[in-house]
């Protein structure tokens, strides 16, 4: 039987079959190799430098690689997949990845290192930008926010997995071992795209291809709706609309609010996630025990966004990111003021982690909600990519307010402030219905 009813009303508007919800859980495992590589590096780091004899500034400079590849593949290959479709994009972005991390292994010295990191760096950001594309179009609308949620606690998981795995592994066999093992993940997450996750059928409907009705009747078939008689009809209006429409005069003002927002509260974000262990360790405590505190705000992160997910069924995104950014702010300030006690640490950071975390979520459901399909993944990436430049910040500012001489109170006051200007700027936000 077949019908003409636009098969994207049939997505957002009927339950979510099997496969949406795999695909779901697919991403969530692709966003997780984001946090696995970013504790993994930290933790071969000390390997990499014994073996090497280099300095804490050319480590640092290998560290920071991998965040500017994110940026730039975040803009650049957002756009990418808004032009030549989603899965193609995630397919290119994870073999580039799983390269990348096979050739550091084969690195002597820290130029080649640091490219390798910028080329997986390049991979990720790409990959980003395309999957909270592919959960926002494969969820139907009641479950939109929360499935964006999930996708987003992969990186906290994979954080918490990368941390257990590597410590494991550079025990037995050296730093080498955590690129391999990555390698071989993110390798293994290329035949599941490719034989579990079709093309988006809102970027098909939308861009209308060679082969577009077929593609679209398979997957609708797959997911188990009827097949349509005919592509719906796009205005020649719509055809005109490019990836450059974020910076037009209706979108403009959207980029604007959320690129700020993401960019000032990764900011915060990362103060966390960077100096959490030095500042633990300063405090007269050992590196293991650091490491432990640092897993806390991960796992307390990965609560933080799973309940935010949750909370979405009811109350509106927009709103609840907003207040959860304020409360971010308020607990990084009150992380300044702990005791020197491990258990107190740990909890502080867990909840620390919960609500950064949890506003990390947020933006990444208003990005998905706050541009239309034909600039859904260059949206994203474009404002993920800019905002990285948060995570670099982060911690050359602490750095340099800790140099000057200020106390890790006023420290983490002023680096709390990230979130407050977050949460504001997100008061301007108007989001626009499903497009």
């Amino acid at each position: 039987m077949t019908g003409t009813n636009d098969p994207r009303d049939k997505l957002l508007n009927e339950p979510m079959h099997r496969l949406q919800i795999t695909i779901v859980a697919i991403m969530v495992l692709m966003n997780g190799l984001d946090g696995f590589d970013v504790l993994s590096i930290a933790f071969a780091a000390p390997g990499i430098a014994a073996e090497w004899g280099i300095d804490r500034a050319a480590l640092g400079l290998v560290l920071s690689m991998e965040l500017i590849g994110m940026s730039l593949g975040s803009i650049a290959l957002g756009g990418v997949a808004d032009k030549i479709g989603r899965r193609p994009t995630m397919l290119g972005c994870l073999l580039v990845m799983a390269v990348g991390m096979f050739m550091a292994t084969t690195a002597s010295g820290v130029v080649q290192l640091s490219i390798w990191r910028v080329i997986t760096g390049l991979g990720i950001g790409g990959m980003l930008a395309a999957i909270n594309a592919v959960t926002a179009e494969f969820a139907n609308a009641k479950r939109k926010h929360l499935s964006v949620s999930l996708m987003t606690i992969g990186y906290p998981l994979g954080a918490v997995a990368g941390g257990m795995v590597s410590a494991e592994l550079l025990q037995a066999y050296g730093w080498r071992s955590v690129f391999y093992f990555g390698s071989a993940v993110t390798a293994i997450c290329i035949p599941l795209v490719y034989f579990l996750v079709p093309e988006s059928v809102h970027w098909l409907v939308r861009k209308q291809p060679v082969g577009a009705l077929e593609k679209i009747n398979t997957t609708m078939m797959r997911l188990g709706h009827a097949a349509i008689d005919a592509l719906p009809t796009i205005t020649q209006d719509d055809r005109k609309r490019s990836i450059g429409d974020i910076f037009s005069k209706g979108l403009m003002a959207t980029t604007i609010i959320v690129t700020l927002a993401y960019f000032c509260h990764i900011t915060t974000f990362y103060y966390i996630l960077k100096w959490v262990p030095k500042i633990v360790v300063d405090m007269g405590f050992a590196p293991s025990s650091a490491a432990g505190v640092l897993v806390s705000a991960n796992v307390g992160g990965a609560l933080g966004g799973a309940i935010f997910g949750l909370l979405t069924l009811k109350y509106d995104v927009r709103k609840l990111s907003i207040l959860i950014m304020l409360i971010s702010g308020v607990m990084v300030a009150l992380f300044g003021q702990t005791p020197a006690d491990l258990t107190t640490l740990k909890l502080v950071c867990a909840a620390t982690g919960f609500f950064t975390n949890g506003a990390v979520v947020g933006m990444y459901a208003l990005f998905a909600h706050a541009y239309p399909t034909h600039v859904r993944a260059f949206g994203t990436g474009f404002g993920i990519g800019v905002g990285r430049g948060g995570s670099v910040l982060a911690p050359i500012a602490a750095g340099v307010l800790f140099a000057g001489g200020f106390g890790l109170g006023v420290v983490s006051l002023l680096m709390a402030v990230g979130s407050i200007i977050a949460a504001a700027a997100l008061v301007f936000l108007k989001l626009q219905d499903e497009a």
